[in-house]
């Protein structure tokens, strides 16, 4: 019911908004992705800074029934929608530009196990109709993205995405973010980050108290004392940067460990900042499932994968690519005690030509600056 009121909250506000005269040079960004690789604020912060004659707006978060109506005439009169998540236009007029918000390695859409066949459908039309351009890196990308949303060949255009213009280029220096989230100095540092995939969706209470206890990598073993023991005594830092839903979860995002930090939203908007701009400060990636690995591809760094609830997920909601041992370049590890002895050793050469191969098949873009050709496709093609 919740569900039919907001749909409908979106018609009538569309129709008002739709009302509005279109300004040419008005762009207008709908950021569902947050500040964690958001391909929406990236550009925008790219566009508000290299061309100051378009008026760019970034409406953050969206969806949202709490806009204001500025707002929505902002949107209405955009000629240019970008999106990062399902494409959305108030009118037809407008173009669609469809950023999407990573290289997908879990199943979503038609491929998942645990979609509805009818919600499907409904983003399928919403896809063909809304969507004018969707921005792609390589044919592996589409093929994934058209399996899942079934989205028309026609529509990709590789330029590559916004978020891999700044993975490789900090805001803010080692230092200062050594500073900032551990309170402290070190010229030895090697700083790690967790960046864990949405695991609530496995339906699993045990799962989910764990985390809640601060326990958030959910390891039977686990003993934050002897992580951080382990972490100091190879200067080792470790960021945990848990998916937003899981954020709510914690009351307090104050570490009592020297060597182990939670980093929150918070921090990145008050810094005005997206993570992908802190992380080539880092030197090494702990995941799951998530699709920063991908992106992590272009670091050409350590990358450990957490595999202790790797078959129920592929159970609940299942991956796009296997088997997993064999699609992740890096040690795979299942509980703390294989983490540590990772952590000790962390020479990864012999996956080296593996991180090669796999960034090799999801990015057939040679320029890595993808901002300023999106940019100069949108306002010439459309």
């Amino acid at each position: 019911m919740k569900s039919l009121f907001f749909r409908l909250y979106l018609w009538g506000m569309n129709f008002l908004a739709s009302l509005r005269p279109i300004k040419e040079k008005n762009i207008v960004v709908l950021n569902g992705s947050g500040r964690s690789g958001s391909n929406g604020y990236l550009f925008y912060k790219n566009i508000k800074t290299n061309h100051p004659d378009y008026n760019i707006t970034l409406v953050e978060p969206w969806p949202s029934s709490h806009l204001s109506w500025e707002t929505w005439k902002k949107i209405g009169a955009a000629k240019y929608v970008i999106t990062t998540h399902q494409p959305f236009k108030a009118r037809r007029d407008q173009v669609n530009i469809q950023f999407w918000h990573g290289v997908p390695l879990k199943r979503m859409g038609f491929m998942a196990h645990n979609t509805r066949y009818r919600d499907n459908k409904r983003n399928q039309k919403l896809w063909h109709k809304n969507a004018d351009m969707v921005t792609s890196s390589s044919d592996l990308y589409e093929s994934l993205m058209s399996a899942c949303m079934a989205i028309e060949g026609k529509k990709y255009q590789k330029l590559g995405f916004p978020r891999i213009d700044y993975i490789n280029h900090p805001a803010i220096s080692k230092e200062e973010l050594l500073a900032d989230l551990f309170k402290t100095r070190d010229d030895q540092a090697h700083i790690g980050i967790y960046m864990p995939t949405f695991r609530y969706e496995l339906e699993d209470p045990f799962v989910m108290e764990q985390i809640r206890k601060y326990n958030y990598f959910a390891f039977q073993d686990f003993d934050p004392y002897e992580l951080n023991d382990a972490l100091k005594a190879k200067h080792q830092y470790l960021i945990v940067k848990l998916h937003p839903y899981e954020m709510r979860m914690f009351e307090d995002f104050n570490s009592q460990f020297s060597n182990i930090a939670f980093l929150n939203n918070d921090y990145l908007f008050k810094n005005d900042l997206d993570l992908y701009e802190l992380l080539g400060n880092t030197d090494f990636l702990i995941t799951d499932f998530s699709s920063i690995y991908f992106d992590y591809l272009y670091l050409d760094k350590l990358i450990i994968f957490i595999t202790n609830y790797l078959k129920q997920y592929e159970k609940v909601r299942g991956l796009l690519l296997s088997p997993y041992e064999d699609v992740t370049p890096g040690p795979c590890v299942n509980s703390q005690k294989e983490l540590l002895q990772v952590l000790r050793h962390p020479d990864d050469h012999q996956y080296k030509e593996q991180r090669f191969y796999w960034r090799e098949l999801i990015d057939e873009v040679d320029n890595l600056n993808s901002c300023e050709p999106i940019f100069n496709y949108m306002t010439k093609k459309f």
